[in-house]
């Protein structure tokens, strides 16, 4: 199902018209295809992003996300060869235009990353400082997974510190965020670094327990790294218990994915479990040829070359931020003038939809006083007409009366004429 999702894809990609399509397309591909397709894909995300701003293709700021997002992949990527010098530059850079744009989150995922690669150097100084700038935009954004992801980086800092209380109560506090938000691919890091806690306190089950669940979280998300080096540590947890035949058998596991990977830092460290297991299996003509590997590997990401350029990019950087300073300065000003200006319209529309509401009020009422007096003007006509038909009954009643006091005679009338008949006779 989901080689069905990366063929479709790459065919939308085929297909695509707008480069503003290809990137997304890029985006998601470089974040969803196998180990060995998604350098490539995240190599023509970043060299399409470069050439849309070039021609000052708009929009510009799409374009300046798409760069950024690249920048940051191609220093993971750097990071897994062992180039260091090369991982810290497209970190710094795809840094610097998160933070113009002002996306924090993907800022504080930059700055962990920064810190990882410290970390690895063995300068936990400015590991930690790089930590906290990402625990501290995490927390004023209420990015919970931010926060785990920093709270975890900064316990393996205060693990190799040997200060083991703080790197547990971080790996805890780490740990229920996690599994709050349902966040695998943490978890999975998270009881990783807790179960090297627990060997290194000699806690053997529980050790193993954290590795081995570690490595089923790793396995649901296809993180191939991770499975690696959790089972390293499986393999030295089972060293340490004297468990030879098993130790081997996951280390070879372990072996065989690094290589499969081609990562320096994952090579070495299931070299380090072969070389142990072998030494104490007397197996000393293979120990040997792990030995080797495992220089070579170590070599390649720690040199003194590697070191100094690391700094130099660290002043180059920190540089840019003072640059900057005054810069970000204006721009706040300029939020809050334009802050204030949203305030207004605000107040404008809500005078507006009141005034609207007031219109259609009186409109209301209008229409319910015409519609009463209509009633009324009916109710009038009809008293009028029943008026007129009252004053036609009764002229009827009236002139009928008359009639009949025309026609009928008086009793004098007829009492004369009888008084005259009687005298003639």
């Amino acid at each position: 199902m989901f080689g069905q999702n990366i063929d479709s894809l790459k065919l939308a990609l085929k297909n695509a018209k707008h480069d503003t399509a290809r990137c997304n397309i890029l985006f998601t591909l470089a974040e969803t295809a196998s180990d060995e397709e998604w350098p490539a894909f995240n190599e023509q995300l970043k060299k399409l992003a470069e050439k849309k701003l070039a021609a000052n293709s708009l929009p510009k700021k799409f374009y300046l996300k798409h760069l950024a997002f690249a920048l940051n992949n191609v220093g993971v990527y750097c990071d897994y060869k062992g180039d260091i010098p090369a991982s810290l530059e497209n970190f710094h850079k795809g840094l610097k235009i998160l933070e113009e744009l002002g996306y924090k989150k993907e800022a504080a995922n930059t700055l962990n990353n920064i810190a990882g690669v410290y970390k690895e150097q063995g300068d936990f100084v400015n590991a930690l400082n790089y930590f906290d700038r990402s625990l501290k935009i995490s927390e004023a954004i209420n990015d919970k997974q931010g926060i785990a992801e920093a709270l975890m980086n900064s316990g393996v800092i205060y693990q190799d510190e040997k200060n083991i209380s703080k790197a547990l109560d971080n790996f805890n506090k780490s740990l229920k965020i996690q599994e709050e938000i349902g966040y695998k691919e943490g978890l999975a890091m998270t009881l990783n670094n807790m179960g090297m806690v627990y060997s290194e306190q000699k806690d053997f089950n529980k050790a193993l327990d954290h590795f081995q669940n570690s490595v089923k979280l790793q396995e649901e998300i296809g993180d191939n790294y991770g499975i690696s080096n959790s089972l390293a540590n499986i393999a030295s947890v089972l060293i340490k218990t004297k468990k030879l035949d098993e130790a081997l058998t996951v280390a070879i596991k372990g072996m065989q994915i690094s290589k499969e990977l081609g990562y320096p830092a994952a090579i070495q460290r299931s070299a380090t479990m072969l070389v142990s297991v072998y030494m104490h299996q007397k197996k000393y003509k293979e120990a040997f040829g792990m030995y080797d590997l495992e220089v070579n590997m170590k070599d390649s990401i720690n040199n003194e070359e590697t070191q100094k350029s690391a700094l130099r990019k660290q002043m180059q950087y920190d540089y840019e931020i003072k640059a900057r300073e005054l810069k970000n300065e204006q721009d706040k000003k300029d939020i809050l003038a334009k802050e204030e200006l949203k305030q207004k319209e605000k107040q404008r529309n809500y005078f507006i939809i009141g005034f609207g509401l007031v219109i259609m009020l009186a409109l209301f009422i209008f229409r319910s006083y015409r519609q009463k007096q209509g009633a009324n003007l009916i109710i009038t006509k009809q008293k009028l007409e029943v008026e007129e038909s009252r004053k036609e009954i009764i002229d009827s009643i009236h002139y009928a009366k008359r009639i009949q006091k025309a026609q009928m005679p008086s009793n004098n009338y007829i009492e004369k004429n009888l008084n005259r008949l009687q005298n003639k006779g």
